[in-house]
């Protein structure tokens, strides 16, 4: 006999979760990974090894990690949320002062079998945090400032940690979409009117504060051609790429930008600027129409949803999810300064994976539990 909830409706069984689960959705995201699988083949020269074998296992292991988090009562993790975050912030100390370092950065904890990022786990704690906090909050409590002091400091402290890393574009993506989730919960435009002036108005003292590559990544977005053989390099050869690889493309592996290795970073930052050159725009447009879809069921299962809790977690991770596709297309062609964003289920990578499929468990923990009622302060309901 199944038991009731307090609002006197039954608890789902394993078996009805299983049946709730939007496995559209999943089937999606398999078929978009699958593209990923094979672009890193044809990065690695027709070979599963170094990039696609580790990418598909890393998949297969997300995928479950996705379905428990899915199926998991929705309560447990707004109960487990702040827990969440505080873990994660953690972590990014611990980068501070023992993180491993590459290509000129510190944002790596060496776990021996993964290289784990925190500032990628961040992205998904702070929407999840976030949407906690905002739960059961009506509209006049978030038209006043003193209630908005505390999120405003659990986003700060995370992005001042990201940025001393230095890692500019997670620090960027955090703001965004922690801006998101505020706007979601119904904080008045003339706030974020108010704090976009501010932004601007300090843009000069930020400048200084900025690392020399930084500096250049900026330039260089503004005028590529002032340095073509330095930090031009990437963005010209990711555009002569682009270019050739004209309706159709040029065949699977038989780009010559990214084969010949005048492309930088094929398997990671600029890999659709690979899948551009070897299947043209014809390839390019399908893999935004799986991503389109993607975030089409994402935002029709946080309408869908009665919580408040609910909807701000799956808006949020949707919004987290548009802005690693759009932030990396704009990237690789030349829209924005190069950034260091990977492409989602496509570009090579563990944490970025991880973070990502945890992110659709909550999305789809929200579907499977979109009927499920939570108090105005959560964490009295009863399991």
């Amino acid at each position: 006999m199944m038991e009731l909830n307090r609002f006197n409706r039954p608890e789902l069984t394993l078996r009805q979760k299983l049946w709730q689960v939007q496995w559209m959705f999943v089937l999606l995201l398999c078929v978009t990974a699958t593209i990923g699988f094979v672009m890193l083949y044809s990065a690695g020269n027709g070979k599963f090894d170094p990039w696609s074998s580790k990418q598909i296992i890393r998949f297969g292991v997300s995928l479950a990690l996705m379905l428990a988090v899915a199926l998991t009562d929705i309560r447990v993790w707004l109960r487990l949320s702040y827990g969440i975050y505080l873990l994660t912030l953690i972590l990014l100390i611990a980068v501070e002062f023992g993180g491993t370092i590459g290509m000129g950065a510190q944002r790596w904890i060496d776990l021996g079998f993964i290289n784990l990022q925190p500032s990628e786990l961040m992205k998904i704690a702070l929407v999840l945090v976030l949407a906690r906090y905002f739960h059961g909050m009506n509209m006049e409590e978030t038209g006043k400032a003193r209630y908005l002091i505390p999120p405003l400091v659990m986003v700060i402290i995370p992005t001042a940690l990201v940025l001393r890393q230095p890692d500019l574009g997670t620090a960027l993506m955090l703001l965004i979409a922690s801006s998101v989730v505020f706007f979601l919960a119904g904080v008045r435009m003339w706030k974020f009117g108010v704090v976009f002036l501010g932004g601007l108005i300090s843009m000069p003292v930020a400048w200084q504060f900025l690392k020399g590559y930084q500096k250049e990544r900026v330039l260089t977005f503004l005028n590529p051609e002032r340095d073509s053989l330095g930090s031009g390099y990437h963005i010209i050869q990711s555009k002569i790429a682009f270019g050739s690889g004209g309706i159709s493309g040029k065949g699977f592996m038989q780009g010559s930008q990214s084969h010949l290795n005048f492309l930088p970073e094929k398997q990671t930052d600029f890999i659709f600027t690979m899948l551009a050159e070897e299947f043209g725009m014809a390839g390019g447009m399908a893999l935004l129409g799986l991503y389109a879809l993607l975030l089409a069921y994402g935002y029709a299962i946080a309408m869908r949803t009665r919580s408040q809790f609910g909807r701000l977690l799956a808006l949020g991770v949707t919004s987290t999810f548009f802005l690693y596709v759009f932030i990396n297309m704009a990237m690789v062609m030349g829209l924005i300064p190069v950034v260091g964003v990977p492409l989602p289920l496509i570009s090579y990578g563990g944490t970025a994976m991880v973070t990502l499929m945890l992110g659709f468990g909550f999305l789809l923990g929200v579907h499977v539990h979109r009927d499920t009622s939570i108090s105005h302060h959560g964490a009295d309901d009863e399991f």
